[in-house]
């Protein structure tokens, strides 16, 4: 302390327990900077002094034993043994720095004095607490804390630069963490840490804590998290149908998952009554409201629940007494569980034989007579008499031109996206003088005008309806449930070709010409096969990673827009690609017919699963996509497929009233040469250019502006992709999904980055309910699935699929406002890449609504 002018500052330091060599060692920079002020300087080179080599020590033996020597007042009470015993006591230390110093043993952490008095921190003596019993619910946020000791026992100040590591994983599921070290109130908790986490997937997790590289006492440890309690939002009715049909008198079974909030699948302890909770009401269309319940018994109905246990499932039995269409709600403690509404058709038994005899026969001329009463919302005066012709793929409605030639007038696919609707009671005179003709029912396929019939043979017509498109999606009419079938069918499909090896070699330079070559004459056994890809003047086996670089070139070229078979509607890194009908001349329809066979192929490989997996590697408008799947295009494809063309037109005509406005418009369509010439006119409608627009009649335009633009235009090059794309997949098959499911189908979810994402968004909004909102919105993404993510960016982009450069190359960026609403569903405007989000009382509340958002709400994105 003299010797560097320290001396004055001795008693300071006494009190702050700085009485010892080695205490010099630990007292922390803060402290002493506090403490000695200006003097810190000083204090940092009289540190920097201390010995740290051996040499050093040796120095320090011969001043110690000089000090020692000249310090003592009783020089003659030291013998030659207490010589010895101090030498040896030195020696040692040497010996032990030898070992121990970073100068002196590159592989040592600690210095001199820390090895000998256990002043260094010790994984193997640190111990971890948790606050939580095992088997503990999720859902909740736990703690637990981890206290920090040094070698020789006493507590370990731990600091950023210990290099904590803690990690909470599930396989290859980690969890975000919050990690608090210390405590800035308590000086007794600086060797504690505390790690708090939420669980929200029920399972077994592994929860690593090391400092450094070594493990902490008992690490890593393994705790099990459970279900939560039953939640309506969240429990669905498995295998769900939006149309149920049964037979009177025969018990008909449903069948329920109960989740929590979470969607982890309830688990429930003996003794514990599984259905208590559950109801079911029915409704009968069209007459006073008669409930069925489990607490009374109603005469008309029977209703029975039960669970089963090992496939941890609640079954409902309903038998039905008599015949009619009734409406279904199932509910846990008087709230809807996710998909627990939906239409009853209830046949009595020589219906019911009719309608299985129309499903199973193989001469599918089935019709029924009906009355046309209403178009679009518009009553016909008197109703006209019709025919409904109902086929596995089709539903068509013909009327009789003098009573003998068939007149098409309405054609519905049968998909999930066709609806029926029933009512039974009559609502205007013209409709009361028809109601013996039957019952009242709707087609609405969201495409086409939604029109209304009555028929006594609405229920078969249903009926027939309903069973055929339950045997054409396998049962069910959920994404996952669809896509296990589809894949099921083309295996079935395909059964007979065999997925032996077929080796095909093509040249790099000449990608497309060399394969299409290569595949000219290829049948369709030929393109089930195993494709060995062999690329001229290069050496190499392909046990499968050439022949997805084969299929990831081919995909580029074909349907980058650079190369002129597609293009997009805007550029961009984010813009989608649509058919090129004034593609250059060197390219021509066979050049799609390959294009289709390509993601058919990537399709079947698809189906086959494992290593063999094909994605096409495109994004796609869903105006095509819709054309792909036989849908009916419309405006709303615009905000997405073409955003300049919206702006510009489309949202100004929407949000106007034309006849309030200075401007002609008429059913027709300019087209403008790459000069800015005008080349041609095209009627929208036969003599459009006589038809002008008004308000009342926009929405009419801007369908046959669509329809032109999107559709008509590109007639021949979608055919052309159909007819390759079918020779592996069957139209049937593909129609079962929608636009965005399809494009999840054939594109996968792609990867995604949470980071990335964080790093790369436009937050607009700062006050202090929406910085609230935003917290929630990172919360709720941060346990998202690749699905759930597809789904996001499918509503906010218009694509599941990012840049080259992830969210980085976005343009614009991702977008994330504040909407002056509360407790609404999230929006979305696909043309600036926005996502509004309104506030929400709970993290709850918000959470289902972005959900039932980007899971439901893909119609209509941005139409507020």
């Amino acid at each position: 302390m003299s010797k560097f002018s320290l001396l004055n500052y001795y008693p300071r330091l006494l009190a702050l327990n700085v009485n010892r060599l080695d205490d010099v060692y630990w007292f922390e920079n803060s402290k002493a900077s506090h403490v000695l002020s200006k003097d810190y300087v000083l204090w940092s080179n009289a540190r920097q002094s201390l010995p740290t080599t051996k040499q050093e020590l040796e120095s320090l033996k011969a001043d110690l034993w000089s000090e020692v020597v000249k310090s003592t007042n009783h020089q003659d009470a030291w013998t030659w043994g207490g010589m010895l015993i101090v030498s040896v006591s030195i020696a040692g230390l040497v010996t032990l720095a030898a070992m121990t110093q970073p100068s002196l043993a590159p592989e040592a952490k600690h210095t001199l004095l820390q090895y000998v008095t256990g002043k260094y921190l010790m994984p193997s003596n640190c111990k971890v607490t948790f606050h939580w019993n095992d088997m503990h619910p999720v859902g909740h946020t736990v703690c637990f804390t981890v206290h920090f000791y040094q070698r020789n026992g006493q507590p370990y100040p731990i600091c950023d630069t210990d290099q904590l590591t803690v990690e909470v994983s599930d396989g290859t599921r980690k969890m975000a963490i919050i990690s608090e070290l210390g405590s800035p109130t308590d000086p007794l908790c600086a060797n504690v840490a505390r790690i708090k986490f939420t669980v929200r997937h029920a399972s077994q997790y592994i929860i690593s804590v090391m400092v450094g590289s070594q493990h902490v006492a008992g690490s890593p440890f393994s705790r099990t998290f459970i279900p939560g309690v039953i939640d309506a939002h969240h429990t669905v009715m498995f295998r769900y149908c939006s149309t149920v049909v049964c037979t009177a008198n025969v018990g008909h079974m449903l069948y329920v998952e109960p989740r929590d909030e979470y969607s982890n699948v309830c688990t429930f302890k003996p003794g514990q009554d599984p259905t208590e909770g559950f109801t079911v009401s029915l409704k009968q269309i069209g007459s006073q409201s008669r409930e069925a319940d489990l607490d009374k018994a109603d005469e008309q109905n029977k209703i029975n629940l039960d669970y089963d246990w090992h496939s941890k499932r609640l079954t409902i039995q309903i038998k039905f007494l008599y015949e009619g269409i009734y409406h279904a709600t199932i509910r846990y403690d008087d709230t809807e569980i996710q998909n627990g509404d939906f239409d009853v058709i209830v046949l009595n038994s020589i219906d019911s034989a009719l309608v299985h005899k129309n499903v199973v026969s193989k001469s599918h001329n089935v019709y029924y007579e009906a009355k046309l009463i209403a178009n679009n919302g518009e009553k016909y005066s008197k109703p006209k008499r019709v025919l409904c012709y109902i086929s596995p793929k089709q539903f068509i409605i013909k009327e009789m031109f003098l009573k003998f030639i068939p007149k098409r007038l309405f054609t519905f696919r049968l998909c999930p996206s066709t609806k029926f609707s029933f009512r039974t009671n009559a609502t205007t005179t013209t409709e009361k003088k028809t109601e013996h003709m039957g019952g009242f029912f709707y087609i609405d396929d969201g495409c086409q005008p939604m029109i209304e019939l009555v028929s006594k043979e609405r229920n078969v017509i249903a009926a027939t309806f309903m069973q055929f498109l339950l045997k054409n999606v396998g049962g069910s009419e959920t994404f996952k449930d669809k896509q296990d079938f589809f894949y099921h069918e083309v295996r079935k499909f395909h059964q007979k070709h065999y997925h032996e090896k077929l080796t095909i070699k093509v040249n790099r330079e000449k990608l497309i010409e060399t394969s299409m070559k290569a595949t000219k004459n290829f049948s369709v056994n030929d393109w089930c096969k195993n494709f060995e890809i062999v690329f001229q003047g290069e050496q190499g086996i392909d046990w499968g990673g050439i022949r997805r670089e084969w299929f990831e070139l081919v995909c580029a070229q074909l349907f980058d827009s650079k190369n002129g078979l597609f293009k997009s509607f805007h550029d961009g890194q984010q813009s989608l690609v649509h058919p090129n009908p004034n593609r250059p001349s060197h390219l021509k329809l066979r050049h799609y017919e390959f294009a289709g066979k390509i993601a058919g192929k990537c399709l079947y490989e698809s189906a086959l699963g494992g290593s063999y997996r094909q994605l096409v590697r495109a994004k796609f408008t869903r105006s095509f996509l819709a054309q792909v799947i036989g849908l009916r295009v419309h405006y709303k494809y615009f905000e997405q497929d073409d955003p300049d063309l919206y702006l510009a037109k489309i949202k100004f005509l929407l949000e106007n009233n034309i006849d309030n406005m200075d401007m002609e418009l008429y059913f027709v369509e300019e087209i403008y040469d790459l000069s800015g010439q005008l080349s041609r006119t095209v009627e929208l409608i036969p003599n459009g250019s006589k038809f002008r627009v008004h308000d009342s009649s926009k929405h009419q335009y801007l369908d046959a502006l669509a329809q032109f633009r999107l559709a008509t235009n590109v007639k021949d090059e979608v055919d052309a992709f159909l007819k390759g794309l079918n020779e592996l997949i069957p139209d049937n098959l593909l129609s079962i999904f929608d636009e965005n499911e399809l494009e999840l189908l054939l594109c996968g979810t792609g990867q995604y980055s949470i980071s990335d994402f964080k790093s790369h968004h436009v937050v607009n909004g700062n006050s202090l309910e929406f910085r609230r909102i935003i917290g929630w919105f990172w919360a709720a993404v941060s346990n998202f699935t690749q699905e759930e993510m597809a789904r996001l960016l499918q509503f906010t982009t218009g694509c599941s699929q990012l840049p080259p450069g992830g969210f980085k190359e976005l343009s614009p960026k991702f977008q994330i406002t504040a909407a002056p609403t509360f407790g609404n569903l999230p929006t979305a405007h696909t043309c600036f890449n926005q996502l509004c989000l309104p506030d929400y009382e709970s993290y709850e509340q918000f959470e289902k609504a972005l959900l039932l958002a980007i899971s439901e709400g893909t119609e209509g994105f941005g139409m507020v």
